[in-house]
This record gives C-alpha cells, sequence and structure tokens, in this order.
C-alpha cells in the first residue's frame, strides 16, 4: 500500500492509494509551526478579499438598479443581476481556493472547516483557530466595503443575508442544509485521495468544481436567503450592517450551513467511501482474480 502499483486491464491504468491518517483530535503541537499561522494569515486574508469582492458586487447591483437613481434612459439596465452576483462569489471561491490550497487547505468558509473536521482531515485546534479567521477577515472585508462606499453600503442592506419576505424560517433553513450539503460534498469528491491517485490532473482541477458548485447553489437560493452557505459571509456582514433584521436571522446562516456539512461530511465518509474500501478489500482478498 505504500508504494504506486499500477494495474494493466486494457487500456485502463488503476493506481494503488493510500488514505492519510485521521489527523489529531487535539494537535498543541500545531500551535508552535509557523506554518500553522501561515495557514491562518491565508484564511484571513482569502476571506477578507471574498467578502470585499462579492459585497461590493450586491451593492453594485443594487445601485444600479435603484429606481429613484436610474434614468428612463437607463431603466432596462438591470445591474449584473443573480447570475452576475452568482458568477461573483463562485469565482471567487475558485480563485482563492486556487491560490490558498497548497497553504491552508483554501477552506475560506467555517461550514468546510467543520465538515473537514468531523471527518478528521484537521485538529480540533486547527478548526476552532481557522473559523476565528475566518470571521475576522469577513469582518474586515465588509468592514472596507463599508469605509470606502459607506454611504451606498448603508443604504443597499450591507451586502447582509436576511430571510426574504414571503418565505418562513424553515424553508430558509432548509436552503441552507442544502446548498451547504451540495458545497461541502463537492469539497470532498474533489479532494478525495482515491481520485487524486488514479487522476493526476484532480489536484489542479479541485478549485473548478469548489467554485461551480458556490455558483449554482447561489443561483438557487439568492432569492430565499440571499445565500449564505458561509457562516463567516453571513456573520461579517451581520456585525458592519448591524441591523435587527440581520441578527433575527442570523441562526440561520449558522445552524442551516453546520448542519449540512455534517450530513456531507457523513455521507461521503460512511456511505460513500464505506462502500468502496470494502469494495477494494474484496477484490484483493479474492485469489482467483
Amino acid at each position: 500500500m505504500g508504494k504506486d502499483v499500477e494495474e494493466h486491464h486494457g487500456e485502463f491504468t488503476a493506481k494503488d492509494y493510500t488514505d492519510p491518517p485521521p489527523a489529531p483530535l487535539i494537535d498543541p503541537d500545531e500551535l508552535g509551526k509557523w506554518s500553522f499561522y501561515r495557514a491562518l494569515i491565508a484564511e484571513f486574508i482569502a476571506t477578507l478579499l471574498f467578502l470585499y469582492v462579492t459585497v461590493l458586487t450586491v451593492i453594485g447591483h443594487k445601485s444600479s438598479t435603484d429606481p429613484d437613481k436610474v434614468s428612463p434612459d437607463n431603466a432596462n439596465c438591470g445591474g449584473v443581476g443573480i447570475l452576475g452576483i452568482a458568477w461573483a462569489f463562485g469565482g471567487m471561491i475558485f480563485i482563492l481556493v486556487y491560490c490558498t490550497a497548497g497553504i491552508s487547505g483554501g477552506h475560506i468558509n467555517p461550514a468546510v472547516t467543520f465538515g473537514l473536521f468531523l471527518a478528521r482531515k484537521v485538529s480540533l485546534v486547527r478548526a476552532l483557530l481557522y473559523m476565528v479567521a475566518q470571521c475576522l477577515g469577513a469582518i474586515c472585508g465588509v468592514g472596507l466595503v463599508k469605509g470606502f462606499q459607506k454611504g451606498h453600503y448603508t443604504r443597499y442592506g450591507g451586502g447582509a443575508n436576511m430571510l426574504a419576505g414571503g418565505y418562513s424560517k424553515g424553508t430558509g433553513l432548509g436552503a441552507e442544509i442544502i446548498g451547504t450539503f451540495v458545497l461541502v460534498y463537492t469539497v470532498f469528491a474533489a479532494t478525495d485521495p482515491k481520485r487524486n491517485a488514479r487522476d493526476s490532473h484532480v489536484p489542479v482541477l479541485a478549485p473548478l468544481p469548489i467554485g461551480f458548485a458556490v455558483f449554482m447553489v447561489h443561483l438557487a437560493t439568492i432569492p430565499i436567503t440571499g445565500t449564505g452557505i458561509n457562516p463567516a459571509r453571513s456573520f461579517g456582514a451581520a456585525v458592519i450592517y448591524n441591523k435587527e433584521k440581520a441578527w433575527d436571522d442570523q441562526w440561520i446562516f449558522w445552524v442551516g450551513p453546520f448542519l449540512g456539512a455534517a450530513i456531507a461530511a457523513a455521507y461521503h465518509q460512511y456511505v460513500l467511501r464505506a462502500a468502496a474500501i470494502k469494495a477494494l478489500g474484496s477484490f484483493r482478498s479474492n485469489p482467483h482474480v
């Protein structure tokens, strides 16, 4: 198992692989390593940039479609629209995961970190401090938006996630659970060590499906909750905007993503991967194959 073994079946080549050992539950030794603090800085800066660009996109869209500002000649201009906002979120995740994956793993989302912790991919110490760095980065990113465009920021809702009118809290919670499930499931699939061993190009392409997952979920759920699926994104916007409505619905953007991440981790680790491991063990123990 320690070596790559190739088995040729016609034109197909399958490489043996070894799953990395589970991360320790508590690993205080990480606190003495520069690589750990470098990863925290990467998560902080990545989340800051993520919130800065995406919240500016949301505010810019609302500004360009404000009926009190748009002249009759430009009435048909709809800004970037939901499609453009979804591209901003998905595109930024693609860029930032690509840039930071080799340093911190490119989580940029407490729900992703939580799911990877449940799967024992990261230690509790790393998971908790990643979440702190992500939330602080989100607050600073939205703070920059408000600092540069305070008038627009306040007038157009600060990019805060809020449950849209006409939807129940249960609907909003369900949207966040399913949306985060899609994202975290994609993260697990894109970084699966079995796939990495079989397809050497997968690590290079991993940020692409993750970014597309964010894009697709935003298309579906922007009309419901504005799309959270990232507690740091929702928390950072709520802290800087600091209006009652943003805080009233804040629990949805923590409970939903954490539940969705937990379900995705359980599904991938205990259903999909467990079945794959059993099948592989049965294949190797069969002397007639």
